[in-house]
């Protein structure tokens, strides 16, 4: 394995980096979880072997460096496990948990292995702990809200190492002791400050240094804080910011040492920063970029820019690692920034930065789609109408930018469903990220991600009573459930799905919901009721004069008779497809209909009937050019002619078929992409 970490939004698998030479101080910290590695655990001392991976537990408050600890730790041990390091982050930057279904689903991602979409929390979670069973892998487990999420997660093998990071106990989770930290030392606070200002102004009063550690209480997040105003200041002396902070903690003013540095940093910000920097906790996931920068705060996505490395230089935001310019704000300074955002923004404000985020988003989306489809001038023509700063260069910079913006764009919708507020904004956000997710990776590769945006559809089209938007997403959420093998689940969705469109007055939905009822009784081997189904949505058809659709029912009724044995009832239908074929012109399908009918009267024991249809099928098919269906009709004549005792005969038409496949597979090598059958949000705005 390399050194290098591949990102899947939230959840890395890498091996260890070195990180020597930039880690301050926790000598007894890292020494203790050192030896905690090597103690023997209470089944051992028993005489049980482990049944689960041993677990460490770092806790300490927000910026404390607990995470820094880990990153350290697994730096240091990170070469006893061979098959890597796996991390995920438990909470959001607001401290909500995240659900235990999507840790897993991405943990699972990043082992590059399946994760079936709609799958629950028990199945997605089981999954890991098989996977990992038979693997020496380090789990490392960053801001757990609780026992449970952590305990859910626990490989069961005694070869693998979790390091969990909380700001308490993890009650509930056996053999554990916490590493929980204070401040740093002295020695090592000093240092974390003297990079940032420098050996001079340090050493010219190292008391004054001692101070200032001394009003951060040895706090790292604190001292970063401090060491980034008095690197933008050179002139500023260390002893002045350190009578400040004591100054205002005798005055009782912000009751910890991070909020009053936070407070006094902040009341030095330039007015457009200081708004920028309370804002930035809308930013969903914690992620930022220059756009979503610029579009909260009203500026041009240059200035944000330059706004968001300057609160990086001055400990405010984080760079994170990532082809893209991205941030994102430490979790010790979100409950400061949203206090500072209610306290000082109106709730107008506020809701009107959230929308300007969700517009950008949207034309975002719109232009990372539209780039797929130049070759149409309308496209172009629109796409050439947005502005600059939305617009890609070429379709590989806007999948870049999709894939690795991926974890902000699901939290995004999220927040906006969450909202409640702003939801036309959310369904174009919605229409237009699966739009975008489906030109750029396909419908099955994104099938887990379009899932939960489906969810979300359903959710905010039953609290607004769309009903059509409703049947839609309710559509697409049981073809994954059939997909994945969940038929149970998919025919309780169809059914909801037809509801909603008779609700809705919309044809489409009906007969595409009763057509899906009755596909699913048939994968449940209920074909009376699979066949009563696809008759219901025949009549629909007939009703409206849907001549070809009505064709392809007639063919499905028949399939459903035929594996029910009623033989006469699928030819009669499988007749009455052809004959709807052959009035719609479409050669290809009629040649498809004469096969399947051929079919059923060899099972009907016709042998001299299905060797005069297939033989038509073949002439058919040999008109539409479809020769894959050539070859395996001529393998369907050759097992006729032997069953009537012609071997010659058959013979021949299976050399025949040979030579067409073989030439088939020399012209085209190329899979074929498969068609996914999703039902359009049709309610939705489509400007684009």
């Amino acid at each position: 394995m390399t050194d290098q970490a591949v990102d899947t939004g939230g959840v890395r698998l890498s091996a260890h980096e070195s990180a020597e030479g930039h880690f301050l101080g926790r000598t007894r910290e890292l020494k203790e979880l050192r030896a905690d590695i090597e103690r023997a655990g209470l089944d051992t001392l028993s005489g049980r072997k482990a049944p689960r991976a041993r677990v460490l537990l770092i806790a300490g408050r927000p910026g404390s460096g607990r995470t820094a600890l880990a990153e350290e730790l697994v730096r240091q041990v990170g070469d006893r496990y061979p098959d890597g390091v796996l991390r995920a982050r438990l909470s959001e930057p607001d401290g909500t948990p995240v659900p235990l279904e999507r840790t897993a689903r991405e943990l699972l991602t990043a082992l590059e292995l399946p994760a079936p979409a709609g799958a629950g929390e028990d199945e997605l979670t089981e999954a890991l702990r098989t996977a990992l069973a038979d693997r020496r892998i380090l789990l490392l487990l960053d801001d757990a809200a609780g026992a449970e999420q952590v305990d859910a997660l626990l490989p069961e093998a005694p070869d693998c190492l979790v390091l969990a990071v909380s700001s308490g106990p993890l009650t509930g989770i056996a053999d554990v002791r916490p590493c929980t930290l204070g401040g740093l030392d002295t020695k090592s606070a000093v240092a974390l400050l003297t990079r940032y200002t420098g050996t001079v102004r340090i050493t010219v009063d190292p008391r004054a240094a001692e101070s200032l550690v001394e009003a951060c209480q040895g706090h790292p997040a604190t001292l970063v804080l401090a060491g980034g105003w008095l690197a933008a200041r050179p002139k500023a002396a260390v002893s002045d910011l350190a009578k400040r902070l004591h100054t205002a903690a005798e005055d009782g003013m912000d009751g910890t040492p991070l909020a009053r540095v936070f407070r006094h940093v902040r009341s030095d910000l330039p007015g457009p920063a200081a708004r920028m920097l309370r804002l930035l906790s809308l930013a969903p996931a914690g992620l930022i970029d220059p756009h979503t920068a610029s579009a909260l705060a009203g500026c041009s996505v240059g200035t944000a820019r330059a706004i968001l490395d300057d609160l990086v230089a001055l400990g405010l935001l984080h760079a994170v690692d990532s082809p893209l310019p991205q941030y994102d704000v430490p979790g010790c300074l979100h409950p400061l920034l949203r206090a500072c955002a209610e306290s000082q923004e109106r709730p107008a404000e506020l809701q009107l930065a959230r929308a300007r985020m969700l517009e950008r988003t949207v034309r975002l989306l719109q232009s990372c789609r539209a780039i797929t489809e130049t070759d149409s001038p309308q496209a172009r023509e629109k796409l050439s109408a947005m502005p600059r700063e939305v617009r890609f260069p070429n379709p590989r910079a806007a999948a870049d930018w999709l894939r690795i913006r991926r974890p902000a764009l699901l939290a995004c919708a999220r927040l906006a469903v969450a909202d409640g507020e702003l939801d036309n904004l959310a369904r174009r956000l919605m229409s237009q990220l699966v739009r975008a997710m489906v030109a750029h990776e396909g419908t099955q590769a994104a099938a887990a991600d379009l899932y939960d945006v489906h969810g979300l559809v359903l959710d905010v089209a039953r609290r607004r009573g769309l009903a059509r938007e409703e049947a839609a997403a309710l559509l697409n959420l049981g073809d994954v459930d059939a997909q994945t093998g969940r038929t149970q689940d998919a025919l309780a969705r169809y059914r909801l799905a037809l509801d909603a469109g008779r609700r809705a007055n919309d044809p489409y939905a009906t007969g595409r919901a009763m057509e899906s009822v009755g596909g699913a009784y048939q994968e449940l081997e209920d074909h009376d009721r699979a066949a009563d189904w696809f008759g219901r949505a025949l009549a629909e058809r007939l009703a409206r004069g849907e001549r070809d659709h009505a064709a392809r029912l007639y063919g499905r009724i028949a399939t459903a008779h035929t594996y029910a044995g009623r033989y006469g009832e699928a030819l009669r239908n499988w007749r009455a497809a052809v004959a709807g074929y052959r009035r719609s012109g479409d050669v290809a399908a009629q040649a498809r209909a004469l096969s399947e009918l051929a079919r059923v009267q060899e099972y009907a024991g016709r042998f001299a009937e299905s060797l005069r249809t297939c033989q038509e099928a073949a002439e058919w098919a040999r008109r539409a050019d479809d020769v894959r269906l050539q070859a395996a009709l001529q393998l369907r004549l050759a097992d006729t002619l032997e069953r009537l005792g012609d071997g010659a005969a058959a013979r021949l038409h299976r050399v025949a078929a040979e030579r067409m496949l073989d030439e088939e597979a020399a012209e085209d090598g190329a899979s074929r992409k498969q068609d996914a059958n999703a039902c359009e949000i049709r309610s939705t705005p489509s400007e684009d």
